[in-house]
């Protein structure tokens, strides 16, 4: 049986001074930040015409009155996130495939699939909205959408499945041609390959940028207010326009931010991760 690893007397002192190093840093973090937000609420607070803004966004009573109703359009905001997000995450897949498929009989699906990536991602999110929302109901074809909420969400799904496919389609293109080739000595199929060899590496090494699409698409739910839907931010606007006062908007962005802020965060931890797994 071996001895059981000791530290040695160098090794605590080298760790020693790491922690003294990482409680100085953060030390001099914590200083700097305080200083700083105290110079900014300094300068804010006495300029001319704070208590006007004072009054206009930051008012207590507006901000409860304000609360409930952008509340529940807000909740409307996360609802067309969540049925978006998976119906991108689709749209996106299978256009990148559709990209990657070389056989010479389905140009015509890789030609519409790049045409859709082209045109989608030049073309303003505002703008689809505009276009899907007031266009496709103007149709008046059987089995269109009328319902704002769905007519959002296509749109959005649109709109942002031609970035995620660009996305999925770099990972895809990120994985060496030679583990297609070692797949297909195995006797997999093309077919085969991608699904168990090249999608599983591709996916997990995009999970970051498409976390990144994701923030973006929660805070541009709030596009589909032009429209007309009743989200947090038209609820803000109606608000804003009867009271003359500007702090249901103050709600509305705090609501997206506290919505926004831990996906940010973890999606940032899994970039981290997997920088740590590359380094390793």
């Amino acid at each position: 049986m071996s001895p059981a690893w000791v530290k040695s007397d160098r090794q605590w002192e080298r760790e020693r001074v790491r922690r003294s190093r990482a409680r100085r840093s953060t030390s001099i973090a914590t200083a700097s930040t305080i200083v700083f937000l105290t110079l900014v609420a300094w300068i804010v607070t006495s300029s001319p015409g704070w208590p006007r803004v004072q009054e206009s966004f930051f008012s207590v009573e507006a901000f409860a009155t304000a609360l409930p109703d952008v509340l529940d359009g807000f909740l409307l905001n996360v609802k067309i996130f969540l049925i978006a997000e998976p119906l991108i995450l689709v749209v996106g897949l299978l256009v990148a495939l559709a990209r990657g498929i070389k056989t010479p009989a389905f140009f015509p699906i890789r030609a519409l699939a790049t045409l859709y990536t082209d045109i989608f991602r030049g073309v303003p999110t505002l703008l689809v909205i505009y276009l899907v929302g007031f266009g496709l109901p103007g149709l008046r074809l059987q089995g269109v959408p009328t319902d704002l909420a769905t007519l959002g969400i296509i749109a959005l799904t649109l709109s942002y499945g031609a970035y995620v496919a660009e996305v999925f389609r770099s990972g895809i293109d990120s994985v060496h041609p030679s583990q297609i080739a070692a797949a297909r000595s195995l006797g997999l199929s093309h077919g085969k390959a991608m699904r168990f060899v090249v999608l599983p590496q591709a996916v997990r090494r995009v999970v970051p940028p498409l976390l990144n699409d994701f923030v973006s698409l929660q805070k541009d739910t709030a596009l589909v207010a032009t429209i007309g839907l009743m989200e947090a931010l038209r609820q803000a606007q109606i608000f804003a326009s009867g009271k003359f006062n500007y702090t249901s908007y103050l709600v509305a962005a705090l609501l997206f931010v506290l919505l926004t802020i831990p996906l940010a965060r973890f999606t940032d931890h899994l970039a981290e991760r997997t920088r740590r797994r590359r380094g390793a």
